[in-house]
């Protein structure tokens, strides 16, 4: 049988939050670009696959972060509005500060110095606002006005689509592992096409472990994180977003976010679960985590303490060496070694509830494939 085979510049493969606006940019810029994933975009396996994601501007003393999620608003702003859907809901919000917690306070810090609106809010001023939270071991508040929380999935499926419609081939097949996994010289799918790029974006959150195993393995680390949805009172709006804030408890390492869309209060642990197989782990949240996260309730939200579960999910947190929740490794960093032929090999790796605040990083690989792509020009006709 024949094999079909295409030319690209840019293979992007994975169609997560990275893996779309890495492809979208670099359409925009003139790129030839294909962007393959195994499931569709945002699909239920992802790290990006959730009904939402938090958006927020303070991230402690790391002003990298800060300016990366303001970049990153304004990116999804403007997404929501060429696509004509609401894609960013502006909950706001309030970081719970601890007597003895220094990261709302450097986050406040940061916020102030690059001119960010924020609200700094007593004990009894908060309580006052926001009677439905519990505020037991809280000193202090810090309130984002502008943040808040975007559709995630529709979010990234949205993105996609204007990708498309600006010229990006999509192709929903799987790509088999590399057989040289050094030098690609290109990548066949399930179906048989053998795809050729100058460049490889391989956007695979917890899956790259297993296609570079030699590479990535014992580098980037998948976690199993649980999620859980909960009823409000029937004709009660005090836990919809018009009225409660998206709520962060760092120091304890919980989260909340309002009922949207009707798909209920969301609340979880933002402590990095167990090892985690994406393709076979068990995606049934369990008894103790729903447990766990009641006695989170009982503590920040009371009046749903007994609520009934709407829904449970089991994601992945998907994290580097170093602990950073996105980045990006050139081949030539990875392996240390001369590269032999034009193309270029990039890993995105991906971390759920903590990507989308980091579209920014796409537009930066974005400039860099296009530095790269300048340079080999350059070298070429030397």
């Amino acid at each position: 049988m024949r094999v079909s085979e295409s030319i690209y510049e840019v293979a992007v493969i994975g169609a997560g939050v990275f893996g779309a606006w890495t492809a979208y940019q670099l359409q925009r810029s003139g790129k030839r670009v294909i962007l393959i994933d195994a499931h569709g975009p945002a699909n239920h396996l992802s790290s990006s696959g959730d009904q939402s994601r938090i958006i927020r501007m303070g991230y402690g003393a790391d002003e990298i972060y800060t300016r990366s999620a303001q970049r990153s608003l304004q990116l999804w702003k403007e997404l929501s509005a060429k696509a004509g859907e609401n894609l960013f809901r502006p909950t706001g919000i309030l970081w719970l500060a601890h007597e003895d917690d220094p990261y709302p306070v450097q986050s406040a810090e940061t916020l102030n110095r690059l001119g960010i609106r924020f609200e700094e809010l007593t004990a009894a001023e908060v309580a006052r606002r926001y009677p439905q939270l519990g505020f037991d071991r809280i000193s202090w508040a810090m309130f984002e006005p502008d943040s808040g929380v975007l559709t995630a999935r529709r979010a990234v499926q949205a993105v996609v689509r204007e990708a498309i419609s600006n010229g990006v081939e999509y192709l929903l097949d799987s790509v088999e592992m590399p057989a040289d996994k050094r030098d690609l010289d290109y990548v066949t799918t399930a179906s048989g096409r053998r795809i050729s790029a100058a460049t490889y974006v391989f956007a695979c959150g917890p899956w790259l472990p297993k296609m570079f195993p030699d590479l990535l393995s014992g580098r980037i680390h998948p976690t199993r994180q649980e999620v859980f949805y909960f009823e409000s009172p029937v004709g009660d709006n005090r836990f919809a977003a018009s009225s409660m804030p998206t709520w962060i408890d760092f120091k304890s390492e919980a989260y909340g976010l309002p009922d949207i869309d009707g798909r209920g209060v969301k609340v979880a642990i933002d402590r990095h679960g167990p090892p985690f197989d994406a393709d076979n782990g068990d995606r049934i949240p369990t008894a103790e985590g729903l447990a766990e996260v009641r006695r989170l309730l009982a503590l920040r939200l009371p009046d749903l303490k007994n609520a009934p579960v709407i829904e449970g999910r089991v994601c992945q947190y998907v994290d580097s060496n170093t602990g950073r929740s996105s980045a990006s490794m050139s081949q030539r960093e990875l392996m240390g070694a001369k590269r032999e032929s034009n193309r270029d090999l990039v890993w995105r790796v991906n971390s759920t509830s903590r990507e989308e605040r980091f579209t920014d990083h796409s537009v930066c690989l974005y400039a860099s494939i296009e530095t790269a792509d300048s340079e080999r020009a350059k070298h070429a006709s030397a």
